[in-house]
């Protein structure tokens, strides 16, 4: 360390008391900003720089002799426009920090040591933030991803919504929630439709492997939802009712109490979906059930899904501690056709899902831009199947006893984790290093034995290093213990050199891996129809990715622009299927062969106050893993586009939006009986408009807005696509056009 900024730090250090000086932050209706981090060095200089916080009163203690001065003085809160000032006096000063321009959004979290802008972020992130999911009419994840890039949907008549990222299947994507991993796969994945987003303030994406932080599953990509952890007033209340033509009967509320270090948020609600068939026609609210004929299958089936949560957290300047508690509920009914030969009676499913989650979260911030963050987490997921002999005549229903037709799974998850880490922008090297505990225990009639359990546990680190002011580097390593098999040792590299202006360059090669499923391992269900076993001496699949992004960012007098060209390549081993055993008729798990993707992406946008203009296409290529047939291409490539426009008018804050996707066909061969096979879905597109209108009235604000302009419903394809699809050479894709309106009634108080 230099001589001046030695010298500094002591002087600081000898008058703390008796040149206190008081620095106050507030925003621009007065109220105190607490956290906000204020940096003081010498003038000209990146050493000897003193880090504060804000208390809860917006207000912090420095001090600083007359013969240090001047002393550059920087002001930073998140999601606000950062000040800084040269102190020429001793004088104590206040600030009033603005709301930037841009949304919180700018900020991430997903993958960073601390929250960090977007574009200072090593790893490339999309981010979906709560004005695209309000204009887009959202109301799960699932509605959302329909404009993502890279990522393609799929729908199960039972199972509900699925999706891959970079050609691979949901089962190697990672969700999570505030960080904390969501249970409750189903044939592999996560239903979409399951994760609502009434308390979500955005949606972080990060494509490629993400293991070393995040472990298991995360070989295609991580989504991180973050939730809502700020009230506008000291009192906040609110009402949100969404309509869909389609069946969609919504009503979710929430209420946020912020007295001094205390922050209580709560939210709950019901959606109500009464199911869809092509045959329907729009009813404004019809809660009718039909007659009992042909009519009472539905191809998207009726669902009804509760959901609750509460956070409550204790927020100092320089520690957090919060509680946050979840609860899930779901049933999916499916009314089969009526039997032949009078239509009196038929056999009917019943499939209810429960999700709960429990955390306590602690982050303790040290000085110098070092910190501690926390969690403990319980979460269970329970599906229940029973179907059911329901007399027609009498609507009365009988469980029947066949094999297979009632069962209940049980899924519980303990998991731990601890991040030590350092991040200072003036910084050369920053750090983290962790721990990750993850216990899982199954129970079904459908595994063996009833109950398994599966424990893991895993240490990472990684550092990151500014090589020169321009080059970055982060390398990372995770290793882990499984009780089920042998993990693999987990690398990363990430790399970022930024140019002259806003052009910066990106660059990862990771190992990510996919633990086998307690079902995989130990599955067993044998019945007159069934005989499938697991596999205890399952491998982990593990994955090679290299990932290249180049992104520039400008501005043209008011109007910034972006554009980003990225373009990935992933390799798969071990995969994980199901197959027939040559000694039998049964069927097993077993790792196989190999699977590599590849693709290129393109993303342009443009915006000004009033427009906000962005296009984008990509190209998938998915490998065809049949040596000796010279009639089937090394990939299938698939070709997408996605296009989006909002204007913005000022004055009578009304903004109208338009979402365009468009899916290319894609392709994938097998060979049956030495004959080769093609399975396709066809190519389709969807658009969606909205206009949102904010102060319709005092307290309230409305959306409306027509989804899937094209009216697609049913595309042609071959093959099945879905556990449970009907076996016709079609995909259920959408609902047709629908028409949608959602009211969000807000009351705000300052006391």
């Amino acid at each position: 360390m230099k001589a001046p900024a030695l010298l500094l730090l002591l002087t600081l250090s000898l008058n703390l008391k008796s040149n206190g000086q008081t620095i106050t932050l507030s925003d621009q209706e007065h109220h105190a900003i607490s956290g906000a981090q204020i940096e003081l060095r010498p003038v000209n200089k990146s050493e000897g720089a003193l880090f504060f916080v804000t208390g809860e009163n917006g207000k912090v203690d420095i001090a600083l002799s007359s013969e240090k001065l001047p002393a550059l003085l920087t002001n930073t809160s998140m999601g606000r426009i950062t000040i800084t000032d040269t102190l020429n006096s001793l004088a104590g000063k206040q600030y009033v920090l603005q709301q930037a321009s841009k949304t919180i959004t700018e900020f991430v979290v997903t993958g960073q040591y601390a929250p960090s802008h977007i574009e200072n972020s090593i790893h490339k992130i999309d981010v979906i933030d709560r004005k695209k999911i309000d204009g887009m009419g959202a109301q799960n994840l699932r509605d959302v991803l329909t404009n993502q890039l890279n990522v393609r949907l799929s729908q199960d008549a039972v199972l509900g919504s699925h999706f891959s990222l970079q050609g691979i299947g949901g089962e190697g994507v990672k969700i999570l929630i505030d960080g904390i991993p969501v249970i409750g796969k189903q044939n592999g994945s996560i239903d979409l439709s399951q994760i609502e987003l009434s308390n979500i303030e955005r949606i972080e994406i990060i494509e490629g492997p993400m293991a070393v932080s995040y472990g298991t599953d995360a070989i295609a990509g991580t989504i991180n939802l973050i939730t809502i952890k700020t009230v506008a007033k000291n009192l906040s209340v609110g009402l949100t009712g969404y309509y869909e033509t389609a069946g969609n009967y919504n009503l979710n509320g929430r209420i946020g109490l912020h007295h001094k270090k205390h922050l209580v948020i709560f939210t709950g609600g019901r959606n109500f979906f009464t199911g869809w068939s092509p045959s329907n026609k729009i009813n404004f609210f019809d809660f009718s059930t039909g007659i009992a004929d042909s009519t009472r299958f539905s191809l998207w089936k009726p669902k009804e899904q509760y959901n609750a949560a509460l956070q409550y957290s204790f927020h100092t300047g320089t520690f957090d501690i919060s509680y946050s508690g979840s609860y899930f509920k779901e049933q999916v009914i499916n009314k089969g056709y009526p039997s032949a030969p009078y239509g009196e009676s038929a056999f009917d499913g019943y499939y209810r899902s429960a999700r709960t989650g429990n955390a306590i979260t602690v982050n303790k911030k040290f000085a110098a831009n070092k910190g501690i963050n926390f969690f403990l987490a319980y979460n269970t997921y329970t599906n229940t199947d029973n179907t059911y002999f329901t007399d027609l005549t009498t609507l009365q229903k009988t469980l029947t006893n066949s094999d297979g037709n009632q069962d209940t799974n049980r899924f519980h998850q303990l998991s731990s984790r601890a991040v030590y880490s350092r991040s200072s922008p003036q910084a050369r090297l920053n750090y983290e290093a962790g721990y990750d505990i993850n216990i899982q225990n199954a129970e079904s009639s459908m595994i063996s034995s009833g109950t398994h359990k599966m424990k893991e546990y895993a240490v990472f680190a990684s550092a990151e290093y500014m090589v020169t002011d321009k080059l970055k580097i982060r390398p990372g390593l995770r290793g882990s213990y499984n009780s089920g098999y042998n993990a693999p040792v987990i690398p990363s590299l990430n790399l970022m050199y930024s140019f002259s202006g806003q052009f910066k360059l990106r660059a990862s090669f990771s190992k990510g891996f996919r633990t086998p499923t307690l079902q995989e391992f130990y599955f067993h269900f044998v019945d007159v129809n069934h005989n499938i076993v697991g596999n205890p001496d399952l491998k982990a699949e593990t994955s090679y990715n290299y990932n290249l992004s180049a992104g520039w960012s400008f501005k043209i007098n008011s109007v910034r622009f972006k554009t980003n060209l990225s373009g990935f390549y992933n390799n798969i081993s071990n995969i994980i299927t199901l197959a027939q055993m040559s000694t039998s008729n049964a069927y097993t798990y077993i790792n196989i062969g190999k699977v590599r993707t590849k693709g290129l992406q393109l993303n342009l946008s443009a915006a000004t106050r009033n427009v906000n203009l962005s296009l984008g296409g990509s190209c998938t290529g998915v490998s065809n893993n049949l040596p000796g047939n010279a009639d089937i291409p090394a990939y299938n490539y698939s070709p997408e586009f996605k296009g989006s426009l909002s204007y913005n008018f000022i004055k009578p804050q009304i903004t109208a939006g338009i979402f365009y996707k468009y899916n290319g066909k894609t392709v994938s061969y097998r060979i049956v009986d030495n004959v080769k096979e093609e399975n396709f879905i066809d190519a389709y597109s969807l658009i969606d408009a909205s206009v949102t209108k904010k102060n319709l009235t005092k307290y309230i604000n409305i959306t409306v807005g027509i989804k899937n302009l094209m009216n697609i419903r049913n595309v042609n394809a071959s093959g099945a696509t879905g556990f449970h699809s009907s076996g016709d050479q079609n995909a259920a894709i959408g609902m047709g056009r629908t028409m949608f309106v959602k009211l969000d009634l807000k009351l705000d108080t300052k006391d």
